[in-house]
């Protein structure tokens, strides 16, 4: 299946959503709260004062106050794919990093506490204050990654990191059937970006789109399934539209800080 079919039509293991070719969603899915993740109101330097639409927006709703609210989590440093006014699954992944953020729990709708705290938006809490100016910081608590650059808030994705439930797979790999076990688990820990591929990769436990490795078999890549909790084999799993822009923005040789612990 080339990658247009896969961004096409993409099934959240959460079984709570499915986007369709057209990136409307059938469903929303809804987690509990969590706790806020920051600690202070901090919108990026040079932002314009934002006024919310306060129109309840779900997945699937399109016009004027669907593209205010991309344009506004774009500036903040979520991506929420193309600004079209169109709800589809990139902007519902944004939406859930920000209410992550802002201490909400994740939901794809979009109402009054959503827009208020997209008023006055707190910033991302830091997990390495003393790291390098150019970094990745992976929150396993809150399930999301930001991306430093130069000192600056670049990227705040949401992600699915390792599920933490062991498991013992069989694949062809090398052309050989082989059984591989493992934990799922995403270890904390201060790494380097190292090698990537373009594309699909194909590993012993599937395929990664865009992998860019920072611990061994460890990478952050693409993913047509990226849920509100930990679902991956020990990878941080991330929303399609991210792992197309992320190659050009990390390099390699780059710190990458992984914290905290989910709790169920």
């Amino acid at each position: 299946m080339g990658v247009g079919r896969r961004l096409a039509v993409a099934a959240l293991v959460t079984g709570t959503l499915i986007l369709s070719s057209s990136g409307v969603a059938s469903a929303t899915a809804v987690a509990p709260a969590l706790p806020a993740v920051a600690v202070e109101s901090a919108a990026p330097a040079g932002t314009a004062p934002f006024s919310a639409p306060g129109k309840t927006l779900k997945p699937g709703a399109k016009g004027a106050a669907v593209k205010a609210l991309q344009r506004r989590l774009k500036e903040l440093g979520y991506d929420p794919g193309k600004i079209d006014g169109r709800y589809g699954g990139a902007t519902m992944s944004a939406v859930w990093a920000f209410q992550k953020v802002n201490g909400l729990g994740p939901t794809s709708t979009v109402a009054r506490k959503t827009w208020k705290a997209l008023e006055a938006p707190r910033a991302p809490k830091v997990l390495v204050p003393s790291g390098k100016p150019t970094r990745a910081e992976v929150n396993l608590s809150a399930q999301i990654l930001v991306l430093y650059v130069k000192g600056q808030v670049k990227l705040i994705s949401h992600i699915s990191s390792g599920s933490g439930v062991p498991y013992c797979e069989t694949a062809t790999w090398q052309g050989k059937t082989q059984r591989f076990c493992g934990d799922a688990r995403t270890p904390t820990g201060n790494y380097k970006t190292t090698w990537r591929r373009d594309g699909w990769h194909k590993s012993y436990l599937g395929q990664l789109y865009n992998p860019i490795f920072f611990n061994g078999g460890i990478a952050f890549h693409g993913a047509l399934s990226v849920p509100l909790t930990p679902a991956s084999h020990g990878c941080v799993r991330l929303p399609m539209h991210v792992a197309e822009v992320l190659p050009g923005l990390l390099g390699t040789g780059v710190p990458v800080h992984v914290r905290g612990k989910f709790i169920r």
